[in-house]
């Protein structure tokens, strides 16, 4: 991967979120064809065929996509995108009925070096405990990851997270 590459691989995103219209074979295609010029044992394979797949209604497609590229060493290669590969492995388990699980890959997230998917690991995380009916929960990271954007009240949405998942006092 190069630079080059990278930039054409951002545009053909960037494209296809700006047309929501646009075909989803087309776009798969368009993948297709810029992972053909990556070395068949990168790990950027898996992880972006995975996303268009995902990307046009096909969590059932990336989820064996997203293990391989993980397993592939993936997070070695660029943590960011290992990140960003959790995120959505976890997204698409749970589209697929398996919020357990999805709970189970994206916990240790919470605990990960912070950078701007932290808001993503959380509300990805909320989705995939709302599914398994920890509602709590889910809205507690998601309030906690709303109150450092608030313009005020932060400080009272942070203790009100924290309250949603604190033991009962007696």
């Amino acid at each position: 991967m190069n630079a080059d590459w990278d930039d054409r691989a951002t545009a053909a995103w960037a494209a296809f979120d700006a047309d929501p219209g646009q075909d989803p074979a087309a776009f798969r295609a368009v993948i297709e064809a810029l992972v053909r010029e990556l070395p068949a044992d990168s790990p950027l394979v898996p992880f972006e065929r995975a996303c268009a797949w995902d990307s046009t209604g096909h969590s059932d497609r990336a989820v064996p996509l997203y293990r391989e590229a993980l397993a592939g060493g993936l997070s070695e290669l660029s943590p960011y995108r290992g990140r960003r590969a959790k995120i959505q492995l976890s997204s698409s388990l749970r589209n697929t009925g398996r919020a357990a699980e999805a709970v189970e890959l994206l916990t240790p997230e919470l605990d990960a070096q912070s950078d701007e998917l932290d808001d993503a690991v959380r509300a990805t995380l909320a989705l995939c405990l709302s599914a398994l009916g920890r509602d709590r929960e889910g809205l507690a990271l998601v309030l906690g990851a709303l109150a450092p954007h608030l313009p005020r009240y932060r400080r009272s949405m942070a203790n009100y997270a924290r309250q949603l998942t604190a033991p009962a006092n007696p």
